[in-house]
């Protein structure tokens, strides 16, 4: 690798891997210098760091089995423009981050028509959960895995896959932008008046699916609290569909862009009401209490559910082994069942105290306050860089 600028390849399908592309580049670039270079495919937040994908993920952020095969034929289309670029660009690595299903079927194309290329995989299928298979079919279609959970190398290592746990990056959010403070001026909320932040998910299905329930419960609520501020930080890969969804919500709700305006909204929120996934650890990390809620389509809820092995679907939950944030799924995720669960909240200072103290204790059975995952992303990158023949 010595003696020409490295180039690297980074694929991420949806808003949460456009996010970790974007910390990982930054981290590449201060490991590697300036001279690297870095193409791919990702969102806005990579766009940042400079890598101009050839076409909009926003399709890509797909969830279910009925869904997956709804949106195959667009899949397989944009995974086979997407090993097109790699064999135009001809990087020394391609990183291909989380994304189970499209970055699969990218790499078995890279396979094909780069066999020699180093094919990193960051985050592992969730094989723990479900569908362990998922481990062998992995190790037989990349090089290495960056882990971010701890459970991965039990599963992955067997199968034949180097595995180098590096941490959960949500872990590593300081919350740096956030103004409380300053957010609750703006919002003309008093000391005392209570705030709703709501997270209806930063796909399009979960917007689709949860929308009418988390609207039902922020209308039960409103009607419920006078002084109550509802805030609603919005997914640049989603913006439309959320400003379009937030017209069922009370007339008052504010939204919110920008990552100072999402941090300081998580960290001035009185209680959350959150789709499953990476904005329950951030919310958590900024000690906000939460209710959950989550819902696939019918026949893709029929089929996970029957390969579930993990009792919860929320990360800090399946680290303490216990329920701490309320989980409502499927059809218990209704907007009555979820506004009980959140006015439970607002009216009980001790519970809410309580739910924090569990959730600190969870996230440091998580890792927190290791190193910064990002950084040791790219250590691993960069040694594999090494260790791979020019």
């Amino acid at each position: 690798m010595t003696g020409r600028a490295v180039k690297l390849m980074l694929v991420a399908a949806e808003a949460s891997g456009d996010q970790l592309g974007a910390a990982l580049v930054a981290a590449l670039r201060r490991r590697l210098g300036e001279t690297a270079v870095f193409v791919g495919v990702g969102g806005p937040a990579m766009a940042k760091q400079g890598i101009q994908s050839p076409f909009d993920i926003t399709p890509l952020s797909i969830l279910g089995f009925v869904e997956g095969l709804k949106a195959y034929p667009r899949v397989v289309s944009l995974a086979r423009e997407t090993a097109r670029l790699a064999e135009r660009e001809r990087p020394d690595a391609a990183i291909l981050i989380d994304s189970w299903g499209f970055n699969l079927r990218v790499a078995h194309r890279l396979r094909k028509t780069l066999p020699e290329l180093l094919l990193i995989k960051y985050v592992a299928p969730q094989v723990w959960a479900s569908r362990p298979g998922r481990a062998k079919t992995l190790a037989q279609s990349v090089d290495h895995l960056l882990s971010i959970n701890n459970l991965d190398g039990a599963f992955f290592e067997p199968m034949g896959l180097a595995t180098t746990f590096v941490g959960n990056p949500a872990l590593a959010r300081e919350m740096t932008l956030a103004d409380p403070g300053a957010l609750r001026k703006r919002l003309g909320a008093l000391p005392a008046d209570p705030i709703l932040l709501i997270a209806p998910g930063s796909r399009p299905s979960e917007i689709d699916r949860l929308g009418p329930s988390f609207a039902d419960a922020a209308q039960r609520l409103n009607a419920g609290y006078a002084a109550l501020k509802i805030i609603v930080p919005v997914a640049e890969t989603v913006g439309d569909l959320i400003k379009t969804w937030a017209r069922s919500l009370p007339s008052q709700t504010v939204l919110l862009e920008g990552q100072a305006d999402r941090e300081s909204a998580m960290t001035a929120a009185t209680v959350a009401l959150a789709c499953s996934g990476t904005v329950t650890t951030e919310l958590a990390l900024a000690g906000c209490p939460m209710v959950i809620g989550y819902r696939l389509g019918a026949l893709s809820y029929a089929i996970v559910n029957r390969m579930m092995t993990a009792p919860y679907i929320t990360l800090f939950n399946l680290a303490a082994k216990e329920e701490i944030a309320p989980e409502f799924i499927q059809n218990a995720c209704t907007g009555e069942a979820l506004a009980a669960a959140i006015a439970a909240r607002l009216e009980d200072p001790g519970l809410r105290v309580q739910q924090i103290a569990r959730q600190n204790a969870a996230l440091d059975l998580m890792g927190r306050g290791a190193p910064d995952p990002s950084d040791l992303a790219a250590d691993a990158v960069a040694r594999l860089l090494l260790m791979t023949p020019a």
